[in-house]
């Protein structure tokens, strides 16, 4: 006890002199957690600890640059992430092999108690604390997605009194004292030690004593001793074993994390201190039984930290699922039937001007329905469409791959037979992966390697990821730089042989767009890689199969009059070449069409107004504006093969549209590494937002 006493005094003294320019200061909350802090700045000269009250002022701090660091749980974290306080997270706590920088969300109750979740209505409840992820956004959440709480959103009442009418009593510290969520609290009802119920274990204490019926905590919450005595509650009604929590919970969630100020140089510091000098003194973070407490700073569950990848938001640590659920009890509820427009993401100026003109005519009494967002590039505007900047846009298979990995979900996808739209039980449009040789080259599957290469972009599905995905197979190499002299892959590095045939714009001073996978890059997309190949820039290019009949034959572009489907064929994987109509015989791979993509909890509003728009502009129309035909560009917003937009079945995520022989492509094709984008690898950093 002389040990920590010293260790407060040496601790409380650091935080009294100025901290070094290179010093870390820490946010705690309680003085339990001030204790461990000091302890620990007493073993790094450069560690200094700052006590406020409550997460939420910790956040301000950091903000305000009075404090640097602190460790928090989604709930939290989507707080620290608004553009208010503009915080990210750096560093996530990993809980061992089960469950690695993810920990699952549950409902445990006393064994042979004889309800089920479905039954909690009247029960008391014990949570970790308002806010919290398991103890209230995902258990609140998931009951008001399951219509078990009755409410209808901020605009009818706050979410904590529909709380307070479905249960009989509760603890839920950081509520308002006085109310019933506070009626079981031992303490202040405080988020802070000074409640006994709050937190994890205090939220188990409350059931141990009897004070509560259900506790909502993390799986690991339950000691072994006591594991025998409990029963996790199963979304379906059912109980289950404490151990069973991977069948048996109500999300995975993501672990907590540490939150800083945005700056590079900064964080590498809070990485170093923890992971390196602290650890160097012989300090274990995830100890704090010594300091009168659980779980203090760190989680004690925790094994290790790990470091985020770069540019990791709140929103894209979160996911698109965890972020709806917290969307959900923080705004207004609007039904699904009710569509009131929705925000249409564009790449590059050319998609902007069509998107335009698409809000421009999408006004009805004054009310557009179609409002336009612009970025550089889809995987940007995919993370528009996460941090809900944006609602929707059509991308192809491999895109669909990334956004679902994102946790976004296939809406709508393209229908390319005029006589299966209107049908619902119509098969799903897919189309042919090829490659294209000029007729008489002398280019075949088996000798293209160190040729030249045209590529629709990277990511692409017919583009790259299907020819890319057999040429790995084939060589065993990931480094794709290597089997080609040169190419154009819009979106590659601009300084690597696969931008080395692109051409930007092909104007004067229009090298800014060379490589980009943009419209302005006259060699992206189908027409694009073909194009590529028509001018001699490449002597292989891969598309889909329509792509050279729907630019010759009298539907010959600008850039090519006269051009004549007959002066090229398709190269077979298994040998010889074929006429370019007989590609049904002759492909790489059948794949599913391109699909619109969205955010879960919107999706059934981007469905009623595309299908309302394609009412209104699409094939058959009599309106000026056609939504599948482009104009300055080809496939702009939509593939202008496209007749009109099918229903996704409700609840197929995309690995079922995309199928197994296409997730078996891209799971082989991403043992490489640097296939993914940096979005894709943000989200794939954990499997929170995947299906369990």
């Amino acid at each position: 006890m002389k040990l920590l006493l010293l260790a407060a005094l040496l601790g409380c003294l650091a935080t009294v002199f100025a901290a070094p320019a290179n010093s870390v200061k820490w946010c705690v909350k309680s003085s339990q957690e001030h204790l461990k802090c000091s302890a620990l700045a007493a073993q790094a000269p450069g560690f200094s600890c700052v006590r406020r009250e409550n997460s939420l002022e910790c956040i301000i701090a950091i903000r305000a640059d009075e404090a640097d660091a602190i460790t928090l749980d989604g709930g939290d974290i989507y707080t620290a992430g608004l553009n208010n306080y503009n915080l990210h997270p750096i560093i996530a706590e990993e809980y061992g092999s089960s469950s690695d920088t993810c920990y699952y969300a549950v409902a445990v109750a006393k064994k042979n108690t004889g309800f089920g979740f479905q039954d909690l209505r009247g029960k008391k409840s014990c949570h970790t604390g308002l806010g919290k992820s398991a103890g209230w956004n995902i258990p609140i959440g998931t009951l008001v997605a399951m219509n078990l709480i009755q409410w209808q959103g901020t605009d009818d009442q706050p979410v904590e009194e529909a709380v307070s009418e479905f249960f009989l009593k509760s603890c839920a510290p950081g509520a308002t004292r006085g109310t019933k969520l506070c009626e079981l609290c031992k303490g202040d009802c405080s988020r802070s030690h000074t409640e006994p119920y709050y937190g994890y274990d205090g939220a188990f204490q409350c059931l141990v004593d009897d004070a509560g019926e259900v506790a909502f905590v993390k799986h690991l919450t339950v000691p072994d001793s006591e594991k025998a005595n409990y029963e996790l509650l199963c979304k379906d009604n059912t109980r289950a074993p404490i151990d069973s929590y991977k069948t048996c919970n109500l999300a995975r969630v993501p672990a907590h994390a540490v939150v800083t100020r945005k700056n590079p140089e900064l964080a590498e510091l809070i990485w170093t201190m923890l992971n390196s000098t602290l650890p160097q003194q012989g300090v274990n973070l995830f100890a704090s039984e010594a300091y009168g407490a659980k779980n203090l700073m760190f989680k004690d569950s925790a094994t290790r930290l790990v470091k985020l990848p770069p540019n990791t938001d709140s929103y894209l640590y979160l996911g698109a699922e965890y972020m709806s659920v917290v969307r959900s009890l923080k705004q207004d509820r609007v039904p699904s039937s009710v569509p009131t427009g929705i925000k249409w993401c564009a790449v590059g100026k050319t998609e902007s001007d069509k998107c335009d003109m698409w809000s421009i005519n999408s006004i009805e009494n004054n009310v557009t329905s179609i409002e336009c967002e612009n970025a550089p590039s889809v995987e940007e505007c995919l993370g528009k469409i996460m941090h809900s900047e944006a609602d929707a846009m059509a991308v192809d298979g491999g895109q669909v791959f990334t956004a679902g990995k994102c946790g976004l979900v296939p809406a709508m996808v393209e229908q390319y037979d005029a006589d299966s739209c209107g049908n619902s039980g119509a098969t799903a449009s897919s189309y042919y992966a090829v490659a294209v040789v000029k007729k008489g080259s002398g280019v075949t599957w088996e000798n293209m390697q160190g040729k030249r290469s045209c590529h629709t972009g990277i990511g692409r599905t017919a583009g790259w990821n299907i020819p890319m995905g057999l040429i790995h197979k084939r060589t065993g190499d990931c480094d794709f730089t290597k089997f080609f002299s040169g190419s154009c892959a819009p979106g590659a590095d601009p300084n690597s042989k696969l931008c080395a045939h692109c051409a930007g714009t092909g104007k004067p001073g229009g090298d800014e767009f060379k490589c980009k996978a943009r419209a302005e890059e006259k060699y992206y997309g189908y027409a694009g890689a073909f194009r590529c190949l028509v001018e001699g820039a490449g002597d292989v290019a891969f598309i889909k199969h329509t792509t050279v009949l729907e630019n010759s034959d009298g539907n010959s572009p600008s850039w090519a009059p006269g051009l004549q489907s007959a002066d090229y064929e398709l190269i077979c994987p298994g040998g010889g070449s074929v006429p370019v109509s007989e590609y049904s015989r002759c492909h790489l791979a059948k794949v599913p069409a391109h699909a619109v993509v969205t955010r879960p909890e919107i999706r059934n509003k981007v469905i009623g107004i595309l299908k309302k728009q394609q009412d209104q502009f699409g094939t058959g129309s009599d309106s000026f504006f056609k939504l599948f035909q482009s104009e300055g560009g080809k496939n702009l917003l939509f593939k202008d093969s496209t007749k009109c937009l099918q229903e996704v079945p409700s609840g197929e995520n995309y690995e079922k549209f995309l199928g197994p022989e296409y997730m078996a492509a891209m799971n082989s094709l991403r043992t490489c590494g640097d296939t993914a984008s940096d979005l894709e690898k943000i989200c794939t950093f954990h499997s929170c937002q995947q299906n369990n």
